[in-house]
């Protein structure tokens, strides 16, 4: 990292807490150590065996947190002892094949590809069926497990409109699924009223809405965190009464810039975690079916699974509601609330998601990539203020986009 880049985090640093600033440096672009196997055993031994629950119409059992396949190798060993049975974007195992773990039994795991319009990006690329039927078998023989249990569409619809006008992506799991390629299909959706790319762009929970209405999806991933707003609350209870299947994800909101705040730290409830509490409360409190949570070792695998299924304490309740004030102090929902008002169309959610990248998963590397394939970044945020009255966090939206692109936006 050079001289001018380490400035630049200096000063975002200097901009949101000093408390951030104290832990950041070691480990926002950091990468994690090769795990022993005596490790993983100890940290699958203290984790034990992870509940399952009936996800969608089809009712098979997943373990209540599910793996992924850009999850490292310790964690993704241990959590599979652990009883881990389903793993999101499988197709990521491509260039080295899939786990042993894994190939040994495949029966045992239910293993998603993640499938991406073409042509463009999430916002400009389009449903192609020759395309993704190409995909998926070019996957199926690169990763080494013959087929995928589910066809995910990763990022989802534009809007409801587009869930019945344009059936390109159903008709490729439908050839594939007649090939004994894929068994399921599902997507992951994100958010795009607002978007400056996209004509008549609806919130997520508008366009899960449709899909569960629609009848074909049997399950979805989408962004959700404690401080959840009424229309996804609504989207989920729908979904529930439906029998569609619900994964949470992007579900650490601020989290670690709370750890790196060693006075908040301090002061949450003698024997709570913050990673703990979320998985507790995820997996008893909510109508969710499953959660993906990104971890990056041993110690984060064993803090987060270790939570799956168990009731929230007292203690614990009490510290989900602090981390959901914090949160909603420093880290955006991604609701996209704010966006249809922003007069130069800035894609306010994606920015600040970047921001989650880096502040909160220590991967700055990703962060950066995404933040400079963006069709619009922070710099174009014109700090009118428009956006303000429509956060529901109350967020300084324009300060907030400045300070992620002296991180993230520097030559």
């Amino acid at each position: 990292m050079n001289d001018h880049r380490s400035l630049k985090r200096r000063e975002f640093l200097g901009r949101t807490t000093a408390a951030v600033a104290a832990g950041l440096a070691g480990r926002l672009f950091g990468k994690p150590l090769p795990a022993r196997a005596d490790r993983i055993d100890e940290a699958a031994a203290k984790v034990g065996r992870l509940p399952r629950r009936p996800l969608g119409y089809s009712r098979r059992e997943v373990s209540l947190l599910v793996g992924s396949g850009d999850m490292a190798s310790a964690p993704a060993e241990a959590a599979a002892r652990c009883g881990v049975n389903y793993w999101h974007k499988a197709n990521q195992w491509a260039r080295d094949g899939a786990p042993a773990f894994i190939l040994k039994n495949r029966e045992a795991h239910l293993c998603q590809v993640t499938v991406d319009r073409i042509g463009g990006n999430h916002e400009t690329g389009r449903i192609d069926e020759d395309a993704h039927v190409d995909f998926v078998k070019e996957m199926a023989k690169r990763t080494g497990l013959g087929y995928f249990d589910d066809m995910q569409f990763h990022y989802g619809y534009h809007n409801a409109r587009e869930v019945k006008s344009d059936r390109g992506f159903v008709r490729a799991f439908e050839r594939l699924k007649k090939e004994g390629l894929v068994r399921h299909l599902c997507l992951s959706q994100h958010g795009y009223a607002g978007s400056g790319r996209v004509k008549g762009g609806e919130s997520a929970a508008e366009v899960l809405a449709a899909v569960v209405e629609d009848g074909l999806y049997e399950h979805a991933q989408f962004m959700y965190s404690y401080g959840q707003d009424a229309e996804t609350a609504g989207f989920l209870s729908l979904a529930r009464k439906k029998g569609f299947g619900t994964v949470a994800m992007k579900t650490s909101r601020g989290l670690g810039r709370m750890r790196q705040d060693k006075a908040f730290m301090a002061g949450l409830p003698v024997g709570t975690a913050p990673h703990n509490a979320l998985v507790r409360w995820l997996t008893t409190a909510t109508e969710l079916d499953a959660a993906v949570i990104r971890v990056r070792n041993l110690d984060e695998f064993i803090e987060t699974f270790s939570g799956a299924g168990k009731s929230l304490t007292a203690a614990d309740a009490r510290a989900i509601e602090m981390m959901t004030a914090r949160a909603d102090e420093t880290a955006c929902r991604l609701c996209t609330a704010c966006q249809p008002h922003c007069p130069r169309s800035v894609p306010i959610a994606d920015i600040l998601r970047c921001e989650r990248y880096a502040l909160d998963d220590g991967d700055g590397e990703k962060a950066r990539a995404l933040y400079g394939g963006l069709y619009r970044r922070a710099d174009a945020c014109a700090a009118c203020g428009t956006c303000l009255s429509h956060c529901p966090q109350g967020l300084p939206i324009p300060d907030r986009l400045a300070a992620v692109h002296r991180l993230l936006g520097g030559s």
